[in-house]
């Protein structure tokens, strides 16, 4: 079944709707070495032993894995496991001026020929044959290849007893061996997520920037196949950044979850058996990410900066890359904020206020574990039931009992004016936090009076396309030029804000996809992602990759309002203070 959304109907969108509640269909296993397959036991389990030897340095036995570093010294596994320099998809890379091979079952089971000018010599003899079963085991266990080189020193040589060398040889066979799903010779499918309940609007915006952006990709790919001239070939290679990702079509499919959250992942599983797709890009859903970020964990698809403010927070996960931590983020950066300031807090009370809600409890959250993390002691907390409005007096009870140095208020703007009167109480705190997110516009209402004690989270960037200016000796960050209609954006305009972050997004997937150079599997995609330098990035100022890095905007103002009728953000800490 397809579904319009107003003029979005492209050729290259196929939005599918599953109206069931209730799906009993299972996918086939995905895993991040090959296709969609349902292997046995046997080989599973196998696969399985041979994943963690690679990844973690672990024996079948449960032991370290043993290495000999420069020929004499033995140390375990877990500290040169095969993935810290081949990648989680065996493709290697360069590392340090240190050129790693790649070490996946397409490579290693055909013949290496010398590269020049990125095209394999094959008409002269091959630096070595392919490796068998027998050869593969020996270079990981000597050193030496089957053309009798010996491989650099940096390349650890291993200690496995047959079975287990066997074990590890099975793996590497299967390996990035194969496309991953949602890949063809001549097109890549991609999908986003949305809920039935999400702003028609925002949707629209998100996939809005999809369709066009993806549209004018593939216009140049049509039109270069047509031509079939060497000189248009060339030049589709060097606009779209590969010659691989020239002769392949976008598609992208729209996943619509209906329902309630706990009958996603259902949906979720059978349009990927209809329709498996390479990643997850974008999305948007009013509700808890978790259903989505468990499908992409369990079937190792990668998921590509969604439109949530409630991620998924965790140091171990792999497969969803994050904006940010959301609201977490906000208490996590207050948390911080306060702890280099340890003068000030010393011995006093904190107390936080917390809306039973969504967004409270995630904000609190990420103030609580940090602070205990920073080996501080656990904050008072006082939670607000959701049908229950902050009032003066109950906020003045608080602080006569309590009598807290610094007061933490995550509550939304009902809050507000219960948060002016502590202007006049006899007994206020030095310092009282609040989240600019949860407040939304009703920010910039705070106010004059209790502007100078009351600091504000600002997860956005002041101003991120405006350059520094110099004055003289002196620069003057451009920060610090903020107006009100450029920080009102991020707070009040969720569309345009989407618009915005979801351009860049696609601008960055087609970056990345032309640095996958055709080795379209799913691991290399977050491998390719994680080599990527610090970016510039709309609203968030400056994103930051690395090998496992899942949040990539970490960063999070501390602010305050100036005086006056039209305020304006004045910085009271670093972007990243974390």
């Amino acid at each position: 079944m397809k579904k319009t959304y107003g003029k979005l109907n492209r050729q290259n969108i196929v939005i599918q709707v599953v109206c069931c509640m209730f799906l009993l269909l299972s996918p086939g296993l995905s895993t991040s070495f090959g296709e969609s397959t349902e292997p046995s036991p046997a080989s599973l389990e196998t696969l399985r032993l041979g994943e963690r030897m690679y990844r973690e340095g672990i024996l079948p036995s449960g032991r370290p894995l043993l290495t000999l570093v420069k020929g004499d010294v033995s140390t375990p596994g877990t500290n040169f496991a095969c993935i810290s320099c081949h990648r989680r998809s065996g493709l290697g890379g360069m590392d340090e001026n240190i050129f790693t091979p790649p070490a996946n079952g397409r490579k290693l089971f055909q013949p290496l020929y010398m590269v020049y000018k990125g095209i394999e010599q094959t008409q002269i003899a091959p630096l070595r044959p392919a490796y068998t079963d027998a050869t593969l085991a020996t270079v990981i266990r000597s050193g030496k290849d089957p053309a009798g080189r010996i491989l650099n020193d940096v390349m650890p040589r291993y200690i496995l007893e047959d079975r287990d060398a066997m074990i590890l040889v099975d793996y590497l066979k299967s390996l990035s061996s194969q496309y991953s799903p949602g890949v063809t010779d001549t097109s890549i499918r991609f999908a986003t997520v949305i809920s039935e309940d999400a702003s028609p609007e925002e949707r629209d915006a998100m996939l809005a920037s999809m369709v066009s952006y993806f549209d004018l990709l593939n216009s140049q790919v049509s039109s270069f196949s047509v031509q079939r001239r060497a000189k248009a070939r060339l030049m589709a290679e060097s606009m779209l950044g590969s010659k691989e990702l020239a002769s392949r079509n976008i598609f992208l499919s729209v996943w619509v979850l209906k329902g309630p959250s706990n009958t996603w992942r259902a949906q979720l599983e059978e349009y990927n058996r209809k329709e498996p797709v390479f990643a997850l890009l974008g999305g948007i859903t009013n509700g808890n990410w978790q259903a989505v970020h468990k499908f992409c964990e369990d079937n190792r698809i990668p998921g590509l900066f969604p439109n949530t403010d409630f991620p998924v927070i965790s140091d171990k996960d792999w497969y969803t890359l994050y904006l940010s931590k959301g609201y977490y983020q906000e208490g996590e950066s207050v948390a911080r904020y306060l702890a280099d300031r340890e003068n000030v807090i010393k011995g006093k009370t904190i107390v936080q206020i917390v809306r039973a809600s969504r967004e409270g409890q995630a904000l609190s959250t990420g103030f609580r574990q940090t602070w205990e993390e920073l080996g501080q002691k656990a904050p008072v907390t006082i939670t607000l039931p959701p049908e229950k409005t902050l009032s003066k007096e109950l906020l003045g009870k608080i602080l006569s009992s309590k009598k807290p140095a610094v007061l933490i208020m995550w509550d939304d703007s009902k809050a507000l004016p219960a948060l002016e009167s502590i202007s006049g109480n006899k007994i206020k705190p030095g310092m009282v936090f609040v989240s600019s997110r949860y407040l939304g516009n009703s920010t910039w209402n705070l106010k004059e009076q209790i502007r100078n004690f009351t600091y504000i989270t600002y997860p956005f960037s002041f101003s991120p396309n405006v350059p520094q200016v110099t004055m003289g000796r002196q620069k003057v960050d451009s920060d610090l030029q903020i107006t009100l209609k450029q920080a009102d954006i991020p707070l009040k305009d969720k569309k345009q804000r989407i618009t915005q972050l979801t351009s860049s997004m696609i601008q960055l997937l087609t970056a990345w996809l032309a640095d996958m150079k055709g080795n379209y599997y799913r691991d290399n995609l977050l491998d390719v992602v994680g080599t990527t330098m610090d970016q510039q990035y709309p609203l968030y100022k400056r994103i930051s990759f690395g090998p496992g890095q899942r949040y990539v905007s970490r960063g999070c103002y501390i602010v305050q309002l100036s005086k006056g009728d039209k305020p304006e953000l004045v910085k009271k800490s670093d972007w990243e203070i974390h």
